[in-house]
């Protein structure tokens, strides 16, 4: 089911942002015994690079991620660490 996970956010993202760098971590293994684990659904970290947060605040990127992740948000995924970045902004 880990793999699944992964995969669909990895998919989604894709279609969504068209990343040039795009990260994917499963972090639930260290979040076991935590109440949000419970209910089977996963922790995550993404990093990506997307000319599409070009002139965006944070709270804004953080909005495309969620939006493109859509009923996994409630489905699949319990928590989510972002870091969304443009190239540039990436190189520094």
């Amino acid at each position: 089911m880990t793999a699944e996970r992964v995969g669909m956010i990895r998919e989604r993202l894709e279609a969504d942002l068209a990343p040039s760098e795009l990260e994917v971590i499963d972090e639930s293994h260290l979040h076991i015994g935590h109440a949000g684990a419970r209910d089977g659904r996963g922790h995550f970290r993404v990093r990506v690079v997307s000319e599409a947060f070009a002139g965006l605040p944070r709270l804004a990127r953080h909005r495309r991620v969620y939006a493109a992740m859509g009923e996994l948000m409630t489905t699949d995924i319990h928590a989510l660490n972002i870091e969304a970045v443009t190239a540039d902004e990436s190189s520094s």
